[in-house]
């Protein structure tokens, strides 16, 4: 068996002083997706943050591609970013309103690559080449996500951090963008961590799913075995208001 791409041991980090995340280990494979879900305030958003670079390590490690980090390391987590890249939920207020499709993807490139592969990435997200002299104003919110994520993918990155990124789109669009994800990290080989609270999208997407509560890992197993026999409180609870939302919502709109 191949190394995991991503290897968290015992990380533990914080911001303003206060500790969020504790002791938090788990490993994520070239192909997968592991979803990371929880309450409001549990951690998620600050370990996509440590992850990203943004926030120092406090303890433990982070392997990734075979780099290793940890708080008295000289490597800088900064230096992630060029293996690590992030899907927004939002992707309006992700991409530069100023730039065209085109320029926005030539910025995400890896120095020294040719600008000829542009074309090619708006084709494997499932975009017209006529999308790249307009801006994310001139784009739907479909096109506008699939922008996102070729922007992602220019910057070859061996892990992809989604963050809600089919939330804010319609059900129809989500399908698509969820079948696109599907294709492309599979065939890259591509390993991802899926931050979202629908449970639905989570069991359509992710082979694993990881529960933090309080910013402690409570449960980390095959997604439909989590959702179907959950073992930790903290599950159970996030299921059963997952549920009441869905009956208490009153649905698509007629027409």
């Amino acid at each position: 068996m191949s190394e995991p791409v991503l290897r968290l041991k015992g990380l533990s980090a914080g911001h303003r002083g206060r500790r969020v995340l504790h002791e938090v280990s788990l490993d994520l494979a070239a192909g997968e997706v592991l979803a990371l879900v929880g309450a409001s305030g549990s951690g998620k958003t600050t370990l996509l943050r440590v992850l990203l670079g943004m926030l120092p390590l406090d303890a433990g490690s982070i392997e990734l591609a075979g780099r290793r980090f940890e708080p008295r390391s000289r490597r800088r987590l900064g230096d992630l970013a060029d293996r690590v890249q992030m899907v927004f939920q939002d992707p309006l207020a992700a991409l530069d309103p100023r730039w065209s499709a085109a320029r926005s993807l030539a910025e995400a490139l890896p120095r020294g690559r040719d600008p000829a592969v542009l074309p090619a990435l708006l084709a494997e997200v499932g975009l017209p080449i006529e999308v790249a002299d307009r801006r994310p104003r001139e784009l739907s919110g479909g096109q506008r996500q699939r922008l996102a994520i070729a922007r992602a993918l220019a910057a070859e990155p061996r892990l992809l951090l989604l963050d809600e990124a089919t939330s804010a789109l319609d059900v129809s669009v989500q399908a698509q963008i969820l079948e696109l994800l599907e294709r492309l990290i599979a065939e890259r080989g591509l390993a991802a961590l899926f931050v979202s609270h629908d449970l639905a999208v989570v069991r359509r997407l992710a082979g694993r799913c990881a529960l933090l509560d309080q910013g402690r890992l409570v449960e980390c197993r095959p997604t439909e075995e989590l959702l179907r026999a959950p073992e930790a409180a903290a599950t159970r609870a996030l299921i059963a208001a997952a549920r009441f939302a869905a009956a208490d919502s009153p649905g698509p709109p007629p027409g």
